[in-house]
């Protein structure tokens, strides 16, 4: 089994920056071949796509809502992803969530159905 957890939500005004990290572990973990991604669900509406990373980094992509904003990268070493989020706005306020694919595929990084596995969720919320 894979378990991913979350942490670095908190609380911010507008503008400010959160550093969200994905610590996955689990003896079917493999670094070196799980694409990986980060998704968010504010209320009342559906989890949405945030960006996706490839097992090596080399294949990135994000949200045009957050392009320009947010980094996504990750330390195979270390089992980690990270989500750097800059110049966060009001709009950015959901539960994060970390997810994990063993089937990963570039034609299907944004849908939730194709990661297999996934965290527990952090809140971040941002005050205008």
């Amino acid at each position: 089994q894979v378990q991913l957890v979350e942490s670095g939500g908190g609380s911010v005004q507008a503008g400010g920056s959160l550093r969200l990290s994905c610590a996955a572990s689990g003896r079917t973990f493999n670094s070196y071949t799980m694409g990986m991604g980060w998704f968010r669900q504010a209320p009342g509406k559906e989890r949405e796509f945030v960006a996706t990373i490839n097992w090596s980094g080399s294949y990135i992509n994000y949200a045009d809502s957050v392009k320009g904003r947010f980094t996504i990268s990750r330390d195979n070493a270390k089992n980690t992803m990270y989500l750097q989020m800059n110049s966060l706005k009001p709009e950015d306020t959901a539960v994060y969530y970390c997810a994990a694919s063993s089937s990963y595929t570039i034609s299907g990084y944004a849908r939730p159905v194709s990661y297999n596995y996934w965290g527990q969720g952090t809140q971040v919320t941002v005050s205008s």
